[in-house]
């Protein structure tokens, strides 16, 4: 069969852009998967970028495949991880998953992923970002974005009901968006959407059409807007979920103990279909227990839960090879953040970060803390999957370099080598194993730390106090979306857990977000990239794959760059 295509001049219709992008494709200037996520930002459908970017001749060593563009088109998930026919869909069951049960009220507050898949359940968002990387549309039909990317035309699907019968419309988005915008939630959407000067800057135009009018312009509004803590609200929404749990999901949340379990129930009139022509979802009940990593492996092994939230190097090593048991992968940009306070002695001194920074053996902390399971990484926070990522060389581990900037740096402050720190952080993802090949590593350096671990509640209350601290930090699908979050002025008091600013690397910052094309953004990506190194508050070693492990009887599981749970469409093969 004749491969269908799409003209350039059809492609033009869509965004002026787009042609451009393609012939940077065929010329194999950008690879499949890169023009796929320029297109789809851009306006064009996930199904019709996947012909277009089949007809290109670059990069054939990336296949440009879109698992379930009819769901796509349909706002369904698209995280497929089995292709099974109709007829052998069977409805009901539960699914139990271990995953630790934290404190939980207004969902724009999320700072971590195991709320956001508690939410997530019963809640929904503007957009989706799939396993691929690639973000579709989801609540919206569409979006539409103008040549200079500064305003965004949002179009809500018709006919979305919420859990207690109300019907989706921009009133709800126009809530949703005035909690975000709202200094006194607290919510990181706040500096994400730092683009928006407030409410004036989001408009109603009819109840299924919000326009976003950008103070700058800016690549990222629809990764933006599956941010974990975007979750659409309902506009009677009094700021706690779990006492109100009003939303678009596919589930009901019938139960929600801190610490011990949450409960969901199937949703009857649910608005997305499943293959078999009835309301998804397909499962009757999920169940989420609250333990521990070590309690929640043995339980896998045990049968008594079904899968386990995230799981640990160690834990996918004890588990991958245990019959009955299935294990996807996926690459992704999560990492263990080494931060310093720039605000602190000694870290205000940029040679005391460097030297920590060259004190990173980085090969040997990627398989101490993580069996070599992920990839090596520069001190920025810029990973390999993201679409304008530029390659620097990795820096070598450097005692006798790092030992001489501390020798300066404490002569000049009459004090004595070693330097005395503190190294705080958790131990639920492997910190323990970094921290302690770390401490090892900077010993030849000069640096004498002395570790400070404790339970993730321990470390999540005081976060962003602590002067020196392994932060882990969960992928963002885009290379300018989590920058904004953690490096600008306008981040402190959220998640700028360093306090560092640099005015050049805001400036390139804006220009990037406001960079349409991949090969210009990835010129710029190259000297953020460098500041960081050069004069960023962060060390990092590698960046981790992850894993989903689930019994081999539940159907539709995929393992997701950030760690999300999509259980609209899962079901069980006995």
């Amino acid at each position: 069969m004749k491969q269908p295509q799409i003209s350039k001049k059809e492609m033009e219709k869509i965004h002026i852009a787009i042609p451009n992008a393609y012939e940077q494709l065929e010329q194999g200037r950008i690879s499949r998967r890169e023009f796929m996520r320029f297109a789809t930002l851009l306006g064009m459908s996930a199904s019709v970028a996947t012909i277009a970017a089949a007809c290109g001749s670059g990069a054939a060593d990336e296949p440009a495949t879109d698992s379930g563009d009819s769901a796509a088109d349909a706002g369904g998930s698209t995280d497929s991880g089995s292709e099974t026919a109709v007829s052998s869909i069977k409805r009901g069951g539960t699914l139990t998953k271990s995953m630790q049960l934290q404190l939980l009220d207004h969902p724009a507050r999320l700072s971590w992923v195991e709320g956001a898949n508690i939410v997530r359940q019963i809640g929904e968002y503007l957009t989706e970002t799939g396993s691929d990387n690639i973000t579709r549309p989801f609540l919206l039909d569409r979006w539409e974005a103008n040549s200079t990317v500064d305003i965004w035309d949002l179009y809500l699907k018709q006919g979305i009901k919420f859990n207690n019968g109300d019907e989706l419309t921009a009133d709800d988005v126009m809530f949703t968006f005035g909690e975000w915008l709202n200094p006194d939630v607290g919510s990181s959407m706040l500096g994400l959407l730092s683009y928006l000067s407030g409410m004036s800057d989001v408009e109603k135009v009819d109840d299924y059409h919000i326009r976003l009018h950008l103070q700058s312009p800016n690549i990222g509004v629809p990764e933006h807007l599956f941010h974990y803590p975007a979750i659409i609200l309902h506009r009677s929404f009094e700021g706690d979920i779990v006492q109100q749990p009003i939303g678009t999901g596919a589930f009901l949340l019938t139960e929600y103990a801190e610490g011990e379990r949450a409960v969901f129930t199937r949703r009857e009139d649910y608005w997305q279909m499943g293959e078999d022509g009835s309301p998804l979802p397909y499962l009757d009940q999920v169940i989420y227990v609250s333990t521990d990593k070590d309690a929640g492996v043995a339980a896998l092994q045990s049968g008594q839960v079904d899968s386990l939230y995230d799981p640990r190097p160690s834990d996918w090593q004890a588990l991958k090879d245990v019959p009955g048991l299935a294990t996807y992968a996926a690459s992704t940009a999560q990492c263990l953040v080494l931060r310093m306070r720039v605000d602190l002695e000694p870290w205000n001194d940029n040679r005391v970060r460097t030297a920590l920074k060259m004190a990173q053996d980085r090969s040997k902390n990627l398989q101490l803390a993580y069996f070599g399971e992920g990839d090596l990484s520069i001190d920025a926070h810029v990973a390999p999957i993201h679409p304008a990522y530029a390659e620097l060389p990795i820096p070598e581990y450097d005692p006798e370099g790092a030992r001489a900037l501390l020798e300066e740096y404490a002569a000049e402050m009459g004090i004595e080598l070693p330097l005395k720190v503190t190294l705080a952080t958790k131990n639920d993802q492997n910190e323990p194993e970094l921290a302690q090949a770390i401490k090892e590593s900077a010993t030849d350096a000069g640096f004498d730390i002395t570790l400070d671990i404790t339970e993730p509640g321990g470390y999540w209350d005081r976060w962003t106090e602590v002067d020196l601290g392994i932060t882990s930090w969960t992928h963002r699908p885009l290379d300018t979306m989590v920058l904004p979050l953690a490096y600008i002025e306008e981040a402190i008091g959220a998640w700028n857990e360093t306090r560092w600013t640099d005015d050049e690397f805001e400036t390139l910052l804006r220009q990037a977000e406001a960079t349409l094309d991949v090969e210009e953004r990835r010129a710029i990506m190259a000297n953020i990239e460098q500041i960081m190194q050069d004069r960023g508050p962060i060390g990092n070693s590698f960046w981790k794959n992850v894993w989903n492990i689930t019994h081999e009887k539940f159907q539709n599981i995929d393992a997701h760059p950030t760690a999300y749970d999509f259980l609209n469409n899962v079901w069980i093969n006995e």
